[in-house]
């Protein structure tokens, strides 16, 4: 989870080895202006699909405890998800949760697809018990924060943004939307708060460059091209720029520029990262402005 803003840590697969990877490829980056971006949606890896056909011949096959049971649901759940299947993601964490109902790491997915469907009573429930069953589950309280965050609870959403980034002072998402969330309680108090916390970054992260963006000191021009930078796997160029359009896009948000926003929400989910927090709730941000583009 080092450096990137995913609501959940990755599934390590019980008895696989076969690792996963990312399911698309950008071609070109978007410029500022033209605010477009080409993208070439991939075919999931081919270890991805040997994996869910292993899983799916032991669910089907294999004599099991109900806790092996559970964990393979839970990580076929994951694969699913990973690569936006989430009605199958969800049978899946459901049936993990009968077969083992601790299994902390279900639940919180279960909240966030209530907070994408604006189920918010249903999602705390989900992350209340997941910090019951596990009080160190840190980003339960970011997953808490957002779904609080959109259901109007503006307060308890700070509370559990500054219990998140109190975890990780050092991690610039967690500046991010601890400064999202506070922002509406008070924009100018956010914004300084949001410089101070900045001080404890370092600025070669790439999320660095992001929190500079929102305090003024770097362009939008700019935040694309460090985009660039220092990548590590073939998929973080795309990881970055859903990270870059999302945030992007809460700023023409804020600033009531709804179509620049909508636009910028659309290039988040065109990078098909459905992983990422920013992925899941660009479409969320996307109803909000239909919504306020619609009132008379």
């Amino acid at each position: 989870m080092t450096h990137k803003l995913r609501s959940v840590s990755l599934a390590v697969m019980t008895g696989l080895s076969l690792l996963l990877t990312g399911c698309v490829s950008t071609q070109s980056a978007a410029t500022a202006e033209q605010g477009k971006l080409m993208v070439a949606p991939v075919m999931p890896d081919y270890k991805l699909e040997v994996t869910l056909a292993r899983l799916n011949d032991i669910l089907a096959s294999a004599e099991l405890t109900p806790e092996q049971r559970a964990r393979f649901h839970y990580d076929r759940g994951v694969i699913y998800d990973s690569v936006g299947l989430r009605i199958l993601s969800r049978i899946d964490f459901h049936q993990s949760l009968k077969l083992q109902p601790n299994l902390a790491d279900a639940y919180n997915f279960i909240g966030i697809y209530y907070t994408q469907e604006g189920e918010y009573e249903s999602a705390y429930e989900a992350f209340d018990a997941v910090l019951e069953l596990s009080p160190d589950y840190d980003y339960a309280y970011l997953n808490r924060g957002i779904a609080l965050y959109y259901g109007q609870r503006d307060e308890l959403a700070v509370a559990d943004m500054q219990s998140f980034y109190r975890a990780n002072e050092q991690d610039g998402y967690r500046a991010l939307w601890l400064y999202i969330t506070e922002s509406k309680l008070g924009a100018e108090q956010a914004k300084q708060h949001l410089a101070e916390n900045r001080a404890k970054l370092d600025d070669s992260q790439w999320s660095t460059t992001l929190v500079d963006f929102y305090l003024g000191k770097v362009s939008r021009e700019q935040v694309f091209e460090v985009a660039k930078q220092g990548l590590s796997h073939p998929n973080e160029y795309a990881e970055r720029l859903c990270e870059a359009y999302f945030y992007i896009a809460k700023i023409a948000e804020r600033q009531g520029n709804y179509s620049d926003a909508a636009n910028y929400f659309r290039l988040a989910l065109a990078t098909n990262i459905y992983d990422f927090v920013e992925h899941r709730y660009a479409r969320v941000e996307l109803a909000k402005i239909d919504e306020l583009i619609a009132q008379p």
